[in-house]
């Protein structure tokens, strides 16, 4: 069983571990050939690269690649996985920053952002972000693998069975209450899960009357509100945990980020051109295949 110890209250790194042995996580660094850990380090900037063309394609941020990946490579390396999946979450916000920037500006070339929503939006997803970080210290490991699980299974049904042209309304809500719980909800949800707020923001977008390319455009502009909140939070949460790699402030792995944020950077301009040059209703329907395998082996790995 791992361990509950609630984040903010755990031991801090400075202090000594009994008899002076290194932590779990470090041993396994050490002994692990270097081969092994070359192929760990591919596969998170494999990680990275695609998380990039999903970024540009669907405006999902890549977290709903990233975290799952450097979850399991953490634990490989010896992190409990009562960490990992935080640090996880942590770091993949940290590097939605630059690829969010990238994949609005692409999509902007193109005139597919909506600034004055976006600007409109930038207050409740802040506020949203930050009360996702609170809800992601009181959930623990568990409990976010479950959240993300669930959201991806919640994603998966809305890229399957919604299309393009089905609306639940004409425009948006914009500045009353609905536009607020829409925009904070999704900022919330999107922070527990590590993941940018597109993912959910683009098919609200367009169930509420936006066209698909300019739903995806402008929700890719979310991921850049969130992932400041997000990131500082998660940092913030974790700056006393004991157990994490080298390399870690809080729940961000510069390492991890280090390796993903340039190969997101590199392919999220290909994945703005497929989305304006594709149709992507089979690209969404496997996707949903993916995300739904995804989760159903986390829910496996929590319970």
């Amino acid at each position: 069983m791992s361990s509950t110890r609630p984040w903010r209250r755990s031991t801090p790194r400075s202090s000594a571990s009994p008899a002076g042995r290194r932590p779990e996580y470090a041993m396994s660094l050490a002994n692990m050939p270097l081969s092994e850990l070359l192929i760990l380090c591919a596969a998170i900037s494999v990680s990275g690269l695609i998380a990039g063309v999903l970024a540009g394609l669907f405006g999902v941020g890549g977290g709903i690649i990233i975290v799952p990946v450097l979850s399991e490579v953490w634990q490989v390396l010896g992190v409990e996985p009562d960490l990992a999946m935080p640090l996880a979450v942590g770091t993949s916000l940290a590097g939605i920053l630059p690829t969010a920037i990238r994949s609005t500006l692409g999509h902007d070339k193109k005139g597919a952002v909506d600034w004055p929503l976006l600007k409109a939006w930038v207050a409740p997803l802040f506020m949203g972000a930050c009360a996702g970080v609170v809800l992601a210290a009181l959930a623990g490991g568990q409990g976010l693998k479950i959240v993300f699980a669930t959201g991806a299974i919640v994603l998966a049904g809305l890229m399957t069975f919604t299309r393009d042209g089905m609306q639940v309304m004409a425009a948006p809500p914009v500045r009353d209450w609905r536009g607020w719980s829409l925009a904070s909800g999704n900022a919330a949800l999107s922070t527990m899960m590590g993941i940018g707020g597109g993912a959910f923001g683009a098919t609200i977008l367009n169930l509420c009357g936006f066209p698909i390319h300019r739903a995806i455009g402008t929700a890719a502009g979310f991921g850049a509100v969130i992932a400041v909140p997000g990131t500082v939070g998660m940092a913030i949460a974790g700056w006393n945990a004991e157990g994490l790699p080298w390399g870690s402030l809080g729940f961000v792995s510069i390492p991890a980020v280090l390796l993903t944020v340039p190969a997101a950077l590199i392919s999220t301009p290909w994945g703005v051109r497929m989305a304006h040059a594709l149709s992507r209703t089979a690209l969404r329907r496997a996707f949903a295949i993916f995300l739904c395998l995804m989760a159903a082996r986390m829910i496996w790995r929590a319970i």
